[in-house]
């Protein structure tokens, strides 16, 4: 297959006005007032009868004619003949003469003859049964004459009425027991690669296959924007059976959005069945993330093309094809919700695309906003996870600088910045420290990162496990022992018992990342191990099969070991104790919680400290 290179790239407006002049409309539902709630009206609705129906009583009281009450007052009352009552629900059986009145219930109908109504408050009843009232009252007075509410043939609801309770209320005044409402745009989700597994089925990672992502992600944002999503299955990389695939969800919906293979490689081949089997309106957009965009149709269905890595497809649907879901839907824009803050850390761009940039917030121990890059790549899902809102970055801007003001575009208007941002070492501890917070976020990035984003100021905390390179302007909330070593096979069927047996023996180690505290405890054992011996740190090392392979996850290591992929895996007691393997013991290592001083008195830090004191108090003493 020959290789087919983007096209020119599209402006991001010219992708909105391509997606813009898709159809993707559903029709018309006809749904009963039960069902109504939320749905968009699609035609007016005019009143057929009058609401109320016929005068009533607004209060309980008297029926009367009004001229009858003229100059009345307490001092000098009306006396009216009582003749009859009348209740809500019943038909008046009496005709109202001069000098008469009826005792009527709210809501009932007021009789012929009657005028007004005057509540019982204002009355009394004479030991004849007379009624007398003591103030004057005019014509219409507490009564809500026929139509008063809804006049028949008035206008009740008009189209693109999005119906809430009291519209509901007001069909049911109106007798309306079913409405027409578009009918939600129905969207077909095909997720494409032969790598990919749905949750919940085994997933082979020897065989580079990796659980779907973009099915749930995408169909979770289709239904929030106000779409059906309907799921279809996984399309491989071979053209007809993503021809198929991609045909029956165009027969069936309004539009099809697909995700991967839209990049201009040899494999990806869906633009290639949009040219030859629909109309191809647009390929490559000038956005990052989001360049291999696809826009289109095929066959009677819309079609859209979402790039395969989680976070460029979520930013790309967010962006261009849920405004305009929206739209198709009758549903308005929801809220803008923007807030300004300052720039943590700098932020680099390619100039030339637009830039979608995932940023975070955290408030500084002035209570000012401040606005930090999540950005890990486009296949890092955790991005839009760890993310509160977008910072938009014009493709004439390729660097913005620390302390730099600039507008977030938040995901939604209900989003607040966490009480306590934290990042650093991945710790048991911590972790269960963390559950007793409200609203904590805290990025496991390592020791070396974390402190590197302590000295930029910003996260609130930072945890560092093993030793600490040099001083740091921060302040120590919390220490705590763990301890670490070898994580091996259950019953240590290899008898590793020292460090000394991963260098000499013929076994498969698997390590951390070199930003990982446990990382650097084994650095300085195996540097004391080549002093013993009298050889370089060096030889140590390159005696260690596996020694570079390091993992980023403090778990990760221990659970090659249940794989069957390594001999022995760095990691923590803690973790071999719950995985139930083997632990071989090489010390214990300090963790500290290091505060940014400027934080220190932020509620969300002093209630981290109170947790993580009364934590490692409470565990000191039920070890005693």
């Amino acid at each position: 297959m020959d290789r087919k290179e983007f096209r020119d790239l599209a402006s991001p407006a010219m992708a909105r006005e391509a997606i813009d002049s898709l159809s993707l409309e559903g029709g018309v539902d006809r749904v009963s007032l039960a069902d109504a709630r939320g749905r968009v009206l699609l035609a007016r609705l005019d009143a057929e009868l009058d609401v109320p129906g016929f005068d009533r009583a607004s209060l309980d009281g008297y029926a009367l004619s009004a001229r009858d009450t003229f100059g009345a007052d307490e001092a000098d009352p009306a006396r009216l003949e009582l003749v009859g009552e009348v209740h809500a629900g019943e038909e008046p059986d009496v005709a109202l003469k001069s000098g008469q009145a009826v005792e009527i219930s709210t809501g009932a109908v007021m009789p012929d003859g009657a005028d007004a109504m005057v509540p019982v408050e204002r009355t009394d009843v004479d030991e004849n049964g007379d009624v007398l009232v003591r103030t004057s009252v005019a014509p219409g007075d507490n009564v809500m004459f026929a139509g008063a509410d809804v006049a028949a043939g008035e206008r009740a609801l008009g189209p693109g009425t999005r119906i809430t309770p009291r519209d509901i209320g007001l069909l049911s005044a109106l007798g309306i027991d079913e409405v027409p409402v578009r009918a939600p745009p129905t969207v077909g989700i095909v997720s494409t690669g032969d790598e990919l597994v749905r949750p919940g089925e085994d997933v082979n990672s020897a065989r580079g296959e990796i659980y779907d992502v973009n099915s749930y992600t995408i169909a979770a944002g289709v239904e929030d924007a106000g779409g059906k999503a309907v799921l279809y299955p996984h399309a491989g990389d071979e053209q007809d059976e993503m021809e198929g695939v991609l045909r029956e969800a165009a027969e069936e919906c309004d539009l099809v959005l697909s995700s991967g293979s839209t990049s201009a490689s040899a494999v990806d081949v869906i633009y290639r069945v949009i040219e030859e089997q629909g109309d191809l309106l647009l390929h490559g957009v000038s956005v990052k993330p989001g360049k291999p965009m696809l826009v289109g149709r095929l066959d009677s269905s819309a079609y859209v093309g979402l790039p395969g890595y989680p976070v460029s497809a979520m930013m790309v649907f967010r962006t261009f094809v849920a405004p305009a879901i929206r739209e198709a839907a009758g549903l308005p824009e929801p809220t803008a919700a923007t807030v300004s803050g300052r720039l943590a850390r700098e932020a680099r761009s390619e100039q030339g695309r637009h830039r979608l940039l995932p940023v975070g917030l955290v408030c500084d121990g002035d209570g000012e906003m401040l606005v930090y890059p999540v950005d890990k790549g486009s296949g890092a899902t955790t991005s839009l996870a760890e993310a509160d809102g977008v910072v938009e970055i014009d493709a004439e801007t390729d660097y913005l600088e620390a302390d730099e003001s600039v507008t977030v575009q938040l995901f939604s208007p209900d989003v607040q910045p966490p009480t306590l941002l934290g990042v650093g070492e991945s710790d048991p501890t911590l972790n269960r420290v963390l559950d007793r917070l409200e609203n904590p976020r805290y990025l496991s990035v390592g020791s070396r990162p974390g402190l590197r984003q302590l000295r930029e100021g910003v996260p609130d905390v930072v945890v560092v496990a093993g030793p600490l390179e040099r001083d740091l302007e921060a302040t120590t909330l919390a220490e705590w022992d763990r301890e670490w070593g070898v994580v091996v096979r259950a019953g240590n069927p290899d008898e590793i018992d020292e460090l000394a047996d991963l260098v000499d023996r013929d076994l498969q180690v698997v390590n951390r990342t070199t930003d990982s505290g446990l990382r650097s405890s084994l650095g300085a054992a195996v540097a004391e191990l080549a002093a013993e011996r009298g050889v370089e740190r060096h030889d140590i090392v390159e005696s260690i099969d596996g020694f570079d392979l390091g993992l980023r996850a403090h778990e990760s290591p221990a659970r090659r070991v249940i794989a069957g992929d390594a001999d022995a895996g760095l990691g923590l007691r803690e973790t071999a104790d719950r995985l139930d393997l083997g632990f071989v013991s090489l010390g214990t290592q300090p963790v500290r919680m290091l505060a940014n001083p400027d934080r220190v008195k932020k509620p969300g830090v002093r209630k981290l400290e109170a947790e993580l004191t009364t934590h490692i108090t409470d565990n000191s003493s039920a070890n005693k």
